[in-house]
C-alpha cells in the first residue's frame, strides 16, 4: 500500500515519513519544494499528477495544506490528508479547505474551531508530538565534552521574528489606528491562555488597515479570508511575538545566565549569551537536556494549542518553563511535568525558584519525559491519525 508524501521542507515530516512506514505504509516522497521555493501550484500538480498516474496511493499527504493538491485530488477523487504544525497559515482560506477529498488535521484548538465550519465531516483537531527516540540516541551517545558544550542556565532557541514581522512594514496608517493598536498588543501582552486580539479590531480600525494592505482584501483568498483574522494573527500577532520574545529574555538576562541560539538580530539583548543557530537533529536535544531551564515562548497565532517545541524538549528530559496556553492542561500537569508563566513577575519567580531546587527542577523533567514517551510521540499520533482516515474514508 503506498502514499505519496509532498514535502517543503518541515522539520517533523521524517518523523511522519518514519511513522508512515512503521505501520506498513510504502512512502513515495515529492521533495522537489525543499530546494525549489519558487515552484509554482501548477509545477506543483504536473509532479503530483506525473506521480500518481504511475502508482495507486491510498492517498496524498502533506505538513500544512496545499489548496493545488487538493483541487487536483478532488478532480481524481483521491484522498488528500494534511496535518497543520504553524499558525497562521493563510492556505487555510482558500475555498479548496472545502473539498471533499480533504482529512485535514489541526493542531491548534482555535484553529479548528475557526475552520472547521468549512469542512465539519473532515477537518479535525489533532495536537503534534515529537520523535521520543531519535532524541534518545543523540543524547545517549554524546560525549561528555559534547553535552558540555550546550549546558546553560537558562536557554531559548528560535527566531525573535524581526526578519517575519509584516506589521513592522505596514505605513500610512493614523496615528489613532498606531495608538490603539500598541494599546491591544500592550494589554494582550499581559494576558496568557486568552487571545482577545480579533475581537478587538473595530471596523474603523480595519477600515485604515485595509486601505494600507490591499492583500486583505484583493489576496486571491479574498473571497472566503477574512481580514481582521489575517490582521490580528498574521500581522499584530507577529509583532507581539518581537516584543514579548525580547521582553522575556531581556528581564530573565539582568539576573541569570541566559542562552539564546538564533540568527536574529540581537542587539537589543546586550546581557544575553548569542550562541548562533543550532543543529535541529544533532545540537537541539543536546541543549534541551542540559540546560537548567528550557524556555518556550509561544507566538500568539497559535491560541490554544501546543507547538512543536514544548514537545521535544519535554522529550528529550529537559526542563520546561512555558508560557501557559489554554490547552496545556489537557496532556500535561503543570507544576509536575512541566512549569508554566501567566506573568513577568510568576516568571521571574519560577525561574529564581527552580535554579535554586534542583532535585524538584530534574524531578518535573523526568516526570515530563515519561509522560511525552509515553502519550505524546508521532507513533502514536499517526495512529490516532489512520484510525480517523479508516473511520473516515
Amino acid at each position: 500500500m503506498e502514499i505519496l508524501f509532498y514535502r517543503y521542507g518541515s522539520i517533523c515530516e521524517p518523523d511522519v515519513i518514519s511513522c508512515f512506514s512503521h505501520y506498513g505504509l510504502d512512502v513515495i516522497t515529492v521533495d522537489v519544494e525543499i530546494k525549489n521555493k519558487t515552484i509554482t501550484p501548477s509545477q506543483t500538480v504536473q509532479i503530483v499528477d506525473q506521480l500518481c498516474r504511475e502508482h495507486t496511493f491510498l492517498f496524498v499527504f502533506s505538513i500544512n495544506f496545499f489548496p493545488s493538491i487538493s483541487d487536483y485530488c478532488e478532480i481524481r477523487h483521491l484522498p488528500y490528508v494534511s496535518w497543520t504544525v504553524d499558525s497562521p497559515i493563510m492556505e487555510l482560506f482558500s475555498p479548496s479547505l472545502s473539498n471533499s477529498c480533504n482529512r485535514t488535521f489541526m493542531f491548534d484548538r482555535a484553529q479548528y474551531e475557526y475552520f472547521r465550519s468549512r469542512g465539519p465531516e473532515h477537518i479535525f483537531h489533532l495536537p503534534l508530538a515529537t520523535n521520543v527516540a531519535r532524541w534518545d540516541q543523540v543524547i545517549n551517545t554524546a560525549s561528555p565534552s559534547q553535552k558540555a558544550a550546550f549546558s546553560s542556565d537558562i536557554s531559548f532557541i528560535g527566531s525573535l521574528y524581526q526578519e517575519k514581522n509584516p506589521y513592522a512594514k505596514i505605513k500610512g496608517i493614523s496615528e489613532y489606528t498606531k495608538g490603539y493598536t500598541e494599546g491591544i498588543m500592550e494589554a494582550q501582552l499581559g494576558v496568557y491562555g486568552c487571545n482577545f486580539i480579533e475581537e478587538l479590531l473595530t471596523p474603523e480600525i480595519m477600515e485604515d488597515y485595509i486601505q494600507q494592505v490591499p492583500d486583505l482584501t484583493k489576496s486571491v483568498y479574498a473571497n472566503t479570508l477574512s481580514p481582521s483574522y489575517v490582521m490580528a494573527n498574521h500581522f499584530i500577532g507577529m509583532d507581539i511575538a518581537v516584543k514579548e520574545r525580547q521582553r522575556v529574555l531581556s528581564r530573565l538576562s539582568e539576573q541569570h545566565d541566559v542562552a539564546l541560539y538564533t540568527f536574529s538580530d540581537t542587539s537589543a539583548l546586550p546581557n544575553v549569551h548569542v550562541k548562533g543557530g543550532a543543529k535541529t537533529l544533532t545540537e537541539m536535544p543536546l541543549v534541551f537536556h542540559e540546560s537548567k531551564i528550557n524556555l518556550n515562548i509561544t507566538i500568539r497565532p497559535i491560541q490554544t494549542g501546543l507547538s512543536l517545541r514544548v514537545f521535544d524538549i519535554l522529550g528529550c528530559g529537559g526542563f520546561l518553563l512555558t508560557n501557559y496556553q489554554a490547552e496545556l492542561p489537557e496532556y500535561y500537569e503543570i507544576g509536575t511535568d512541566l512549569e508554566t508563566f501567566s506573568s513577568m513577575e510568576e516568571l521571574d519567580e519560577k525561574a529564581a525558584f527552580y535554579l535554586k531546587h534542583e532535585e524538584q527542577r530534574r524531578q518535573i523533567a523526568q516526570n515530563g519525559y515519561e509522560k511525552t514517551k509515553a502519550m505524546h510521540t508521532y507513533e502514536i499520533r499517526v495512529a490516532q491519525m489512520i484510525k480517523i482516515l479508516n473511520d473516515t474514508l
